[in-house]
């Protein structure tokens, strides 16, 4: 049975499914992209560092859980399996040869740089098609990017 949102047009709820979707996947690919960095990390700082990506891990997959919770909650599909992701996902892919510490933090650095602008601009797309909540969605998922970019660039000081 489909849930039924009052004051939101249909216009509203396949923008924010497509945004949703597409962000998603970004989120998704930024998650394992973390993943890999944090597996593969060698360094000054290690632990340091090691113990950051696990947290900044933890921060983009609750923003994770809440869009493929909102797509459902839209009546729509959340897209999440790893053969979606490699195709939907809009980020540049993660190189695999990467050992020190600095160069994985550039690396995840300018991925969430891109998915923060991503976010940004689906904030505008979905505020602009009638869905607050969807733009409200986005907005916290932003602040926490920005806010882990910060930790994360203060390490190249």
């Amino acid at each position: 049975m489909a849930v039924k949102i009052e004051g939101l047009t249909d216009n509203a709820r396949k923008t924010a499914i497509n945004e949703l979707n597409t962000r998603l996947a970004d989120a998704l690919a930024l998650g394992m992209a973390i993943k890999q960095a944090h597996w593969n990390v060698k360094g000054i700082n290690f632990i340091a560092v090691h113990e950051l990506l696990d947290t900044v891990y933890a921060n983009n997959q609750e923003h994770v859980d809440i869009m493929a919770e909102r797509v459902q909650i839209l009546d729509g599909t959340a897209v999440g399996t790893a053969e979606e992701v490699a195709k939907a996902s809009t980020l540049a892919p993660y190189p695999t040869d990467l050992v020190k510490s600095a160069d994985h933090i550039k690396a995840i650095c300018e991925r969430m740089r891109d998915h923060g602008a991503k976010l940004r601009a689906a904030i505008d797309s979905t505020d602009e098609a009638g869905d607050a909540n969807t733009a409200d969605l986005f907005t916290a998922a932003s602040r926490t990017a920005d806010k882990d970019l910060w930790f994360l660039e203060s390490h190249l000081e």
